[in-house]
């Protein structure tokens, strides 16, 4: 789900009491590498963490374009009123440069122990609705006193305003079913950590999101995706546990395909922060790349207007001449699913789901397609090696050595993670929701391993162009075979889900 904002990148910094300065510091150079965000935890009940909103208030008078958010505000310890006139004051200070995450309060004894209210979880989230109905009426611009029954903030006559300088937006940190529905209900975004919720558990959540919203009469554009991420730039593999250009990877994947929008670095290294702005340019290019992309004519893909005019997702064919004489897929026993019901009809919200595994699918294509021209630009000598460095710079993958051979190999890590979220979530789904689709899938999966030793193929070809074993015609041959097969794979996979993915409401 391609959710349509703008990618966003920041940092998620410890607010330690024993070095001010250097939080401060960190803080500044998050805004000088060119990072647009910073947020700091709140536990006002720990002694060791400088206060969320002090600190908040520091930052923005000591930098000059960066965002602050709390990342989340402790509710239960700052009262609705007092916390929506906190920020409206400082976001009037700052420019407008303040946005609100927010939370029901991870630790209720400990916001018990401090004197705060003794809730039980469900009585947290009562309190938080009511609460962000209190904050929006503070910010509200018309007259009048604000009177609102709660069983937790029973407000009768407390006068609005301040008016923050900008429309701030309230972010929830949620991870179970009754707050995911209250962020597709009530918030501007959702506010998960990676450690919590890792990349294939985010479709299954971002589904509730989705639901609540429609429910609830909204679109669910509206709610911004955002994700607190850690990993290291080091090591092989792994969830952003790597070099940037696998960061950069990762991160594609995970905004072409589950719609997330916001990335927050929790590191306090400024070498992880200088890393992290780089891996922030790669992904705005490869993500502008895909999306440019996918307008392309070389997916034709249509969708209906109309919410009630049958299933008008068209998958895109395999192509009709190949390029390599081997193959390795057979194509004459692949399963099919259940026939379509050419009765149903389709709202253009279920159909978006369909459509956005194809919209997935055309970021590979058309990955594929700028290899296959490099590879031939390299063949007939019209561009050497280091001349291609200056065309691949503008591409969607970016390191810092660029070379044709580097390009390729993020290309096979590209599709692998594709692949690995595929299996570890949307797959498992699909046969719960219908377990006539349980051969499809197996299917599909049988393939992933195929798709992925042609891959290996690719690399072998690589390395032998490299160590000068092997020739151009090596690679190109590896890669002809690698269009093959995964262009028929994308296409049975689109025929055979696109349909299934809108009737049952999964992605």
């Amino acid at each position: 789900m391609d959710y349509g904002h703008d990618l966003v990148f920041g940092t998620f910094l410890t607010p330690a009491i024993d070095d001010p300065e250097r939080v401060i510091a960190l803080a500044q150079l998050t805004e000088q590498v060119g990072l647009d965000l910073v947020t700091f935890q709140d536990h006002p009940y720990q002694p060791r963490l400088m206060d969320a909103w002090t600190l908040l208030s520091v930052v923005a008078a000591q930098t000059q374009r960066v965002k602050v958010a709390t990342n989340v505000a402790n509710l239960p310890l700052r009262h609705p009123i007092v916390l929506a006139r906190s920020v409206a004051t400082l976001d009037r200070i700052s420019g407008g440069r303040v946005e609100l995450g927010l939370g029901a309060g991870g630790f209720l004894e400990a916001v018990a122990a401090n004197g705060g209210p003794r809730l039980s979880a469900g009585q947290s989230i009562t309190a938080l609705e009511e609460a962000i109905a209190i904050i929006r009426e503070v910010w509200a611009p018309t007259a009048g006193g604000i009177k609102l029954p709660g069983e937790h903030y029973a407000v009768s006559g407390a006068k609005r305003g301040p008016q923050p300088a900008h429309d701030v937006q309230i972010w929830l940190g949620a991870y179970k079913p009754r707050m995911l529905a209250v962020t597709g209900r009530l918030a501007d975004g959702w506010l998960p950590s990676s450690a919590y919720a890792g990349p294939d558990q985010l479709a299954a959540m971002n589904k509730l999101i989705d639901e609540a919203a429609v429910d609830a009469g909204r679109d669910p554009a509206s709610v911004r995706r955002l994700y607190n991420v850690s990993g290291r730039f080091s090591g092989s593999g792994g969830f952003l546990e790597g070099p940037e250009q696998l960061w950069i990877e990762q991160l594609t994947e995970l905004t072409l395909g589950e719609g997330m929008s916001t990335y927050i670095l929790a590191s306090d290294d400024p070498t992880d922060i200088r890393r992290f702005a780089e891996v922030a340019v790669g992904v705005r290019e490869s993500v502008d790349a895909a999306r440019s992309g996918a307008a392309a004519p070389v997916t034709p893909v249509e969708v209906a207007p109309q919410s009630s005019s049958g299933f008008a997702v068209v998958p895109t064919p395999p192509p009709a001449v190949r390029r390599s004489a081997v193959q390795v897929l057979d194509e004459s026993d692949r399963p099919t699913g259940p026939a379509l019901d050419p009765e149903r009809t389709y709202t253009p919200y279920q159909l978006s789901s369909g459509q956005h595994l194809i919209d997935v699918h055309d970021h590979l294509r058309a990955e594929l397609e700028q290899i296959h021209d490099l590879v031939e630009q390299v063949a007939a000598g019209s561009l050497g090696i280091g001349q291609a460095r200056s065309h691949i710079n503008t591409m969607t993958m970016r390191q810092n050595n660029w070379t044709l051979g580097t390009y390729c190999e993020s290309y096979c890590r590209l599709v692998t993670t594709h692949h690995s979220i595929e299996d570890a979530s949307l797959f498992p789904q699909l046969r719960r929701a219908d377990p006539a689709l349980a051969p499809v899938v197996d299917r599909l999966q049988a393939e992933h391993h195929i798709i992925h030793d042609v891959l290996e193929g690719v690399d072998k070809a690589l390395v032998a162009l490299v160590d000068g074993s092997g020739a151009i015609d090596g690679l190109r041959a590896a890669v002809d075979l690698l269009d093959d097969t995964l262009l028929s794979h994308l296409s049975y996979e689109e025929r055979e889900l696109v349909e299934p993915l809108a009737r049952l409401g999964v992605m």
